[in-house]
């Protein structure tokens, strides 16, 4: 699959179990590996399916939109949130 646009900004993550991000991630960049726990960007707050845990998260791109990055459940650092 061939990449249809590139992230034009990004902002450093702070992992929280209550806020979501200002915005939707177009993606995350991931700093130094380890374990994830994220809401997705589709379906509302609180919807069965809208979380979603990623184990063992390489450093690179995580090519998902997401809404938060939880504290609880996330080992991974130096996350930053791309955007279009």
């Amino acid at each position: 699959m061939q990449a249809q646009s590139l992230a034009s900004g990004g902002v450093a993550v702070t992992p929280n179990d209550t806020t979501d991000l200002t915005s939707v991630a177009y993606g995350l960049w991931i700093g130094v590996g380890g374990t994830l726990k994220v809401d997705c960007a589709s379906g509302p707050a609180g919807t069965p399916g809208r979380t979603t845990f990623a184990t063992t998260v390489p450093v690179g791109l995580f090519p998902f939109k997401v809404i938060r990055v939880y504290a609880t459940g996330t080992t991974a650092t130096g996350i930053v949130a791309l955007s279009e």
